[in-house]
């Protein structure tokens, strides 16, 4: 395995949260890199199993050679019918990090970046029909509005941003990345920050790949999938990924309830027990070594 291929996040507190039992199952639902795979694998028994899914098949060229291991190329939404197939469940712990690895954002022919000049693609899963080339220059003006401000929590500047994509195009087609920033630059008259950038991209990727919906339909099915004291631990990288997986933890719910419903979630039956009742992140010397995970947010849930 290339060790330089990806640096994990939030490495030992996943292990940690995983609890893991060498004998157990456990699945990794975003492979990537493969350095929490890598980890996971250390702390099993010849009796047990790591069950890795990813949709980009670059990332299987980093899979270690090792029996217990079982890759699987697949959008993790579907991981659970996997699992039942192969007659895999319960398990004893998930783990999901939702970030796009390093290894993507580095490999410019992704397009996940807007520091690289490279085509509009944005894909995790190269085979999908959607990219972010029909996003930008098929997308109606209200679609573009509509996707920067849902996905990206860019508010005032999103109608200037989706009029100036939509009259640039009128006379050819946006291409590169390097061509959209330059349109956003202008439309903004010059202040299109990194993180603006960075805000602006993540829609476009979050919409391409269908993130949230992938992200709730993988999380409603862990309940099924989990034995009882079995961990899901996942790590998110922005408000709305967070904002889902905390309400799951604690509603069984993808959106907050109004206060008047509180007393109705109460007397449902808890699925989960919270193991960090504080959000956990980087520390200092992981900041300092891997500026990629400074907006991680660790959760960890335990099915009862």
């Amino acid at each position: 395995m290339n060790k330089n291929y990806h640096i994990p996040v939030l490495l030992q507190e996943s292990l940690d949260g995983l609890n893991i039992n060498p004998d157990g199952i456990y699945v990794d639902l975003t492979f990537g890199g493969g350095g929490h795979s890598l980890e996971i694998l250390k702390r099993l028994s010849p009796k047990g199993k790591l069950v890795v899914f990813d949709t980009d098949e670059d990332a299987f060229a980093n899979l270690p050679e090792d029996d217990r291991i079982i890759p699987v190329k697949s959008n993790f939404k579907y991981f659970i019918n996997f699992l039942r197939y192969n007659d895999l469940l319960p398990v004893d712990g998930i783990l999901a990090d939702l970030g796009v690895s390093s290894f993507q954002f580095d490999n410019t022919e992704k397009g996940f970046t807007y520091r690289d000049d490279a085509r509009l693609d944005m894909r995790m899963n190269k085979t999908a029909e959607l990219s972010a080339y029909e996003v930008i220059n098929e997308y109606s003006l209200e679609e573009l509005k509509r996707i920067f401000n849902k996905y990206g929590e860019i508010y005032r500047p999103a109608f200037a941003i989706a009029s100036a994509i939509v009259e640039y195009r009128k006379h050819k087609p946006i291409k590169t990345t390097g061509e959209l920033v330059k349109v956003v630059d202008k439309a903004v008259n010059g202040r299109a920050t990194p993180k603006f950038l960075s805000q602006m991209f993540q829609a476009i990727r979050i919409e391409v790949n269908d993130e949230l919906e992938a992200l709730k339909e993988m999380l409603s099915k862990t309940p099924y999938a989990l034995k009882s004291g079995g961990r899901l631990v996942v790590i998110t990288y922005h408000s709305l990924e967070d904002k889902i997986v905390k309400y799951f933890f604690k509603y069984n719910t993808f959106d907050k309830p109004e206060y008047g419903e509180m007393s109705n979630i109460a007397e449902q039956e808890q699925v989960f027990k919270i193991i960090n009742k504080k959000v956990i992140t980087p520390g200092s010397k992981e900041l300092k070594e891997n500026k990629r995970s400074r907006s991680a947010k660790l959760r960890i849930a335990e099915r009862l």
